[in-house]
């Protein structure tokens, strides 16, 4: 587990108040997640779901809060120094009973490590940041699969209080800093398996190979010295990472993380701490009459130094050749093993009618800088009427679509009906044209969601992820497609990967999740969910139905009222429980609707 996942960037920190406190930090994740997901990611999910039911019950028993998870990874506060130890013990413990059980079977066993510290800590909200926790994550990595590593303040503090037996490991160089390190013998007849090694000597210690590198592709800088070339720069940029996406083997960090650095003065190891990166791309593009110069470097944020640069100078008739060149060259230089075992054939496009091709990257510039929907269709509409062959015009017209219908708006409500009509019909296109494409699978699986076909939802939001694994928006749209299986602990599953591949815009994705925490009937995390979308701004109107809800069944009647007071007062057609029915999603409304009802609405 990266350290750099759990660092901490908020703009204008320096005007602000910092709140801080010594905590004990507990940190753990999977031995060989990535590695178990590829091979089976059904019942690698099924493994950790039943691991991590073991930990949540150790740390209630032992007063540990969890304050942030990202994929295999959990982070938790301990008070008591000893209860972390005797809680990361027990679990170790319970695991490996577990992966010993007979009725186990061979792929249902799973290992984890676990790092233990004490330090200073910032408090932001219920989470917490800092050198406490970065070192907990330091020492996870340290740690043997099946064992406990913790700090010298931990031991110093535990070591008369407990009968814990401790290997001093020593001085140990980790990542920025050097720690004094120690196991916890669990088992004394074993024997400390992995040679511990500088981290400085290799990109990634041995215990995180399994971890596929990650990249980044910042946005290419617009050298033409015409602003209105912009978008032409960044739909290169856009290309690029969708191509750079196809090759399975690392995560490609998602175009709305990338582009929020944009115009931003950092330095790449920075962007990559921000990101949990290994790599970035940056790049520049020279459009001039029919001719483009793109310039594009690889650089290994671990020793800051440029891997590869090239320059292209081409015609625009050949800029997709150009393109896929550029994302083969990276991909080769990120992941050498890729050459004869997972290389994918980056599908170059033919044919490409250029002034359609242009359209569209205006309107996808107009889209991703929330321009109007009409600006954005009206653009689409011109590049199909030049190409009526290209998937990514209807693609991004159907991404148009699926939000003028799902948004509130009166005048967009009353064309819904044309607009459901248009989705279906366009989303078909764009996945009859390409549907090898996510982001065409996507668009085709919502519409059926509209439809209320569920069952094809799900089967094309699991097509979209299986064509790309590290895809944020695949991820992210499975995770939405499971809940009308009632399955919300793999929609949370996939949508945390989804918030770890798309980090800078995390708010896109969790506003979906008090929905998934409460069909868990998780009302804690719901409600905490709640109020920190509530930082931003206030809750739609539906959220605060949900919130009335959620503070019913958590027993704060006063609270839910007064919450639901203010819905009603927005939502005047709502006058009983059976008046919200039609208003509440399906996945969810019993749990609603039995919350509103507690809090005094009218049954019927």
């Amino acid at each position: 587990m990266s350290d750099s996942k759990h660092l901490c960037w908020r703009s204008g920190l320096d005007n602000q108040k910092i709140d801080r406190k010594i905590a004990v930090i507990f940190a753990t994740d999977v031995v060989g997640f990535s590695t178990a997901m590829e091979t089976d990611e059904d019942q690698t999910l099924k493994n950790f779901r039943a691991c991590k039911n073991i930990l949540d019950d150790l740390f209630k028993e032992h007063s540990g809060r969890v304050f942030n998870t990202a994929g295999d990874s959990v982070l938790a506060e301990f008070s008591s120094a000893v209860s972390a130890v005797i809680c990361a013990s027990e679990f170790q413990k319970l695991i490996q009973e577990r992966n010993a059980s007979t009725s186990l079977p061979e792929n249902g066993k799973m290992e984890f490590r676990v790092g233990l510290n004490m330090g200073d800590v910032i408090v932001e909200g219920s989470n917490l940041y800092g050198d406490g926790v970065n070192v907990a994550a330091r020492l996870e990595a340290l740690a043997q699969p099946n064992g406990v590593c913790l700090s010298k303040s931990i031991h110093d503090f535990v070591n008369k209080k407990t009968e814990f037996l401790f290997d001093d490991l020593g001085e140990q160089k980790v990542k920025n800093t050097n720690v004094h390190a120690f196991d916890v013998v669990i088992d004394p007849s074993g024997k400390r398996r992995e040679k511990i090694i500088d981290p400085k000597s290799e990109l990634k210690p041995p215990e995180d190979q399994s971890k596929p590198p990650s990249i980044a592709v910042l946005p290419f800088l617009n050298m033409s010295g015409d602003p209105e070339q912009e978008y032409f720069a960044d739909g290169i940029t856009e290309d690029i990472i969708t191509n750079l996406s196809l090759w399975k083997t690392f995560p490609v960090i998602s175009r709305n993380s990338s582009f929020s650095f944009k115009g931003q003065s950092l330095k790449a190891s920075e962007i990559a701490e921000k990101l949990n990166v290994r790599y970035i791309v940056e790049g520049s593009v020279r459009k001039g009459g029919n001719k483009v110069r793109i310039s594009a470097q690889l650089i290994d944020a671990s020793s800051d130094s440029n891997l590869w640069s090239k320059r292209w100078d081409k015609s625009l008739d050949d800029i997709f050749e150009v393109q896929d060149e550029v994302s083969s060259a990276i991909a080769a230089m990120v992941a050498p093993v890729v050459k004869g075992q997972e290389q994918v054939k980056l599908a170059a496009r033919k044919n490409v009618n250029m002034t359609a091709w242009d359209y569209y990257l205006r309107a996808l510039s107009a889209f991703n800088n929330d321009e109007g929907s009409n600006t954005v269709t009206d653009l689409c509409d011109k590049s199909i009427e030049l190409q009526s062959d290209l998937s990514d015009p209807y693609v991004l017209y159907c991404r148009v679509l699926v939000n003028d219908i799902l948004n509130g708006d009166s005048d967009k409500q009353a064309k819904r009906a044309d607009n459901e009509a248009k989705l279906h019909k366009f989303a078909k296109i764009a996945y009859d044209l390409d549907g090898e494409n996510p982001d065409a699978v996507i668009v085709y699986s919502r519409s059926f969601n509209i439809k209320r076909d569920y069952d094809k939802r799900i089967e094309l939001a699991k097509k979209a992820v299986e064509l790309n694994p590290n895809h944020a928006g695949a991820n992210f749209d499975y995770g939405l497609s499971i809940t009308n299986s009632g399955d919300f602990e793999g929609a949370l599953v996939s949508i945390k990967k989804a918030m770890e591949l798309n980090p800078m815009q995390q708010k896109n994705f969790r506003g979906f999740l008090p929905l998934v925490y409460i069909g868990l009937k998780d009302f804690d995390s719901a409600l905490q969910l709640f109020k920190e979308l509530e930082e931003n701004g206030p809750l739609q109107t539906g959220g605060k139905s949900f919130k009335a809800a959620v503070l019913a069944h958590l027993g704060r009647i006063d609270e839910g009222k007064a919450v639901l007071a203010e819905y009603l007062e927005v939502r005047t057609a709502v006058k009983t429980v059976k008046d919200y029915e039609k208003f509440a999603p399906t996945i969810i409304k019993e749990i609603l609707m039995e919350g509103l009802e507690i809090l005094g609405l009218p049954k019927s």
